[in-house]
């Protein structure tokens, strides 16, 4: 396939879809795109069953809730994700415990895993019911130490492939590992509805389940009386008519962000004191779904003062990650007390992701890359 290196966000089918709701008045979440959606995202990621919700961060609230994860339950979780990650447990009343990141993919450490969770089933807390994978910046988890950890300990499995669309494992699509996947559709992601999120499941009981929480949990023979507290999670018919059409051209993308990568590795590759991403691990191939570098040590300051030096150029970078045992947040629940992940602490300390939207042109990477070369000479 040729790389479409100036490929227009909204240039496929979504006008004409958009029209087809307004046209029909099929705009609520009742419309036939959503079904279409859920199916088009189901069928692509290898799973049987797609529930669409209204944005990434409930679809983990969705998942944690389907599971039935609470009070003295412990989630196994990265310490360097997005927070939506530990507020879905802590939301849940269950107890959140991080795990330091591989220092070259940033994902989770399936060694340190394995430790992490055989010293929690040794120790007097909750105990672990379940792990959460998050899939960083453009690199999958490595899964099958994953596994053999879910499946030792008999554990229950959340991937949140929020930044994954069109990733592979060893050739499996991400979405497709655990008992619940998780994907996002925020602007920034491969495939967008403006917002927007959606839960893939095989079971099919989970999968009702899933539905039922996103829809107030109506009963089935009379509507308003509930036997559990739900939400409403729904995505409108016009969400998903954009995310069928981007759904559409998700090959595309994917070219797009391999060739953001490979030109700003080519234009930065040998440049001292940077640390670029790992263009392939021995089970996938970068997707790139951000740019992220890291200063090195011998650096004599921090990414606060780089983003603050490439911002005032124009350019517009942004902070990695804050590690979920450094939140302040979490911090003043009493949560994390004591800990300290080196690798996770020092990614957001001297990290930060380079401008990589699709509408970047080559011109703009190059204004870029020599912009981060002045600021670090």
């Amino acid at each position: 396939m040729a790389v479409p290196v100036n490929e227009p966000l909204l240039d496929g089918n979504e006008k004409k879809y958009l029209i087809e709701c307004i046209e029909t008045g099929w705009i609520s979440s009742e419309g036939p795109f959503v079904k279409r959606f859920e199916e088009g995202m189901a069928a692509r990621m290898g799973r049987s069953h797609g529930i669409a919700v209204c944005n990434g961060s409930v679809a983990l609230d969705a998942a944690v809730a389907a599971l039935r994860l609470g009070p003295g339950d412990a989630v196994m979780m990265p310490a360097f994700t997005i927070i939506s990650c530990a507020a879905a447990v802590v939301r849940a009343g269950a107890t959140p415990i991080v795990v330091d990141s591989d220092p070259a993919t940033f994902n989770i450490d399936p060694l340190r895993l394995r430790e992490r969770v055989q010293a929690a089933m040794r120790g007097p807390g909750p105990r672990p019911k379940a792990i959460m994978v998050a899939h960083i910046y453009g690199l999958p988890v490595d899964m099958d130490p994953v596994l053999e950890v879910a499946r030792e300990f008999g554990l229950r499995l959340i991937e949140d492939a929020a930044e994954m669309h069109g990733q592979t494992y060893r050739g499996r699509p991400c979405g497709s590992f655990g008992d619940l996947s998780t994907f996002s559709f925020y602007p920034n992601k491969h495939v967008t509805t403006g917002e927007g999120g959606m839960l893939l499941a095989d079971d099919p009981d989970l999968a009702a389940r899933c539905r039922d929480l996103r829809n107030l949990f109506f009963d089935k023979e009379r509507r308003y009386i509930h036997q559990e507290m739900g939400w409403n999670l729904r995505m409108s018919n016009i969400q998903a008519a954009l995310g069928v059409a981007q759904l559409e051209r998700l090959d595309a993308f994917v070219a797009k962000k391999r060739h953001i990568g490979a030109t700003y590795t080519r234009l930065l590759s040998g440049t001292p004191g940077l640390q670029l991403p790992v263009a392939r691990a021995d089970y996938a191939e970068n997707i790139y779904w951000v740019y992220p570098i890291v200063l090195g040590d011998d650096i004599p300051f921090d990414a606060v003062e780089a983003v603050k030096r490439l911002s005032a150029k124009k350019i517009g970078v942004r902070h990695f990650f804050w590690p979920m045992h450094l939140q302040p947040v979490f911090r003043k629940m009493g949560l994390f007390a004591g800990e300290s992940h080196p690798v996770s602490e020092r990614l957001s300390q001297r990290g930060f992701y380079l401008p990589s939207g699709m509408a970047l042109t080559d011109a703009q990477m190059e204004e870029a890359a020599a912009a981060v070369k002045e600021v670090l000479r």
